[in-house]
């Protein structure tokens, strides 16, 4: 743990120092050569997706069960390029439930997607080696908005207070668990729509409900769990053909404390398909895997088609 806290300071430091002389660089470069940048330089994406779903059935002799369900999310994006600086934010929210009528006429309310996602990058374009390779610091964070269920089995161990409740068990809930990540490293961004970064990192997962600690690694009496390593990172975000826009991201964390066992590795995966101005089919795949939490690799597949409104 020493060793994890003494990586986790030193990136820390490192961290703020860049944030605060970034901005002060840049607008002294301005001020000597050209006019300070003005904000309107961002540039905007926000757009929100509504889907839903519903079956109905009386006297069905096929049987079937009446169910509503729906989803929506909500995608944001800025981007700035200040002199030599370029900054580059992401938003993605989203939310479902579906509701089913069952046979003793319970009405149970079920989650079935929740995400919060947010994202910062700042990247420096210099000169000779560091034009290719961009010195760039990142934070991210992900989370979700409601309690999560596992209804299936009781995933806590034995000796746990709530290891002998019966199926539905609560596993989750807002910032518990959240995963915030930092990093300070070296970008190779090829192409325009493709990067590649190789960075030192520091990973906290918070889980701020003392009962579902046990589920993350969290120490019982611990908010959060803290590792300092390395993180290799890649992107895409490309229009692979018209009216078809593939995203995907990939991370993989090497912890310091952790040599011997494998990495945390996360990918995720959206393509948009429009149909018209309007009308969107979406598909969204994530593979997760965190020894600390599962010894499985963790996967979520949605096929959504539902209404699209471009805001900016």
């Amino acid at each position: 743990m020493p060793r994890t806290l003494s990586v986790q300071a030193l990136l820390s430091a490192l961290l703020l120092l860049l944030l605060a002389l970034g901005p002060a660089r840049t607008h002294a470069q301005s001020s000597a050569s050209t006019p300070a940048p003005d904000t309107s330089q961002f540039e905007y994406e926000l757009s929100g997706r509504f889907s839903g779903t519903q079956n109905a059935y009386r006297n069905w002799q096929e049987g079937g069960l009446n169910t509503l369900s729906f989803s929506t999310t909500l995608d944001g994006a800025a981007r700035n390029q200040a002199g030599r600086w370029q900054q580059q934010h992401a938003l993605r929210l989203s939310f479902g439930l579906l509701t089913s009528e069952a046979d003793n006429g319970d009405e149970p309310i079920r989650k079935t997607d929740d995400l919060i996602r947010l994202e910062s990058n700042l990247r420096y374009t210099g000169s000779g080696f560091f034009r290719r390779f961009k010195p760039s610091i990142s934070a991210r964070v992900r989370t979700q908005f409601a309690k999560g269920f596992d209804y299936s089995s009781n995933p806590f161990p034995a000796g746990h207070p709530r290891a002998d409740r019966e199926a539905p068990v609560q596993t989750s809930a807002f910032l518990a668990p959240a995963t915030f990540v930092e990093t300070l490293g070296l970008t190779y961004a090829p192409k325009d729509w493709y990067t590649v970064s190789l960075s030192a990192a520091a990973k906290q997962t918070v889980v701020r409900i003392q009962g579902l600690r046990v589920l993350y690694d969290v120490d019982r009496d611990h908010l959060a769990r803290l590792e300092g390593g390395a993180e290799l990172g890649a992107t895409v975000d490309r229009e692979i053909a018209e009216d078809i826009r593939y995203q995907s991201n990939a991370t993989v964390f090497f912890s310091a404390g952790q040599i011997e066992d494998p990495p945390d590795a996360l990918w995720e995966n959206f393509v948009t398909m429009r149909v018209n101005s309007w009308l969107t089919t979406n598909l969204e795949f994530v593979a997760l895997f965190d020894q600390n939490t599962s010894d499985a690799i963790q996967l979520k597949e949605v096929l959504s088609v539902g209404v699209t409104v471009d805001f900016i």
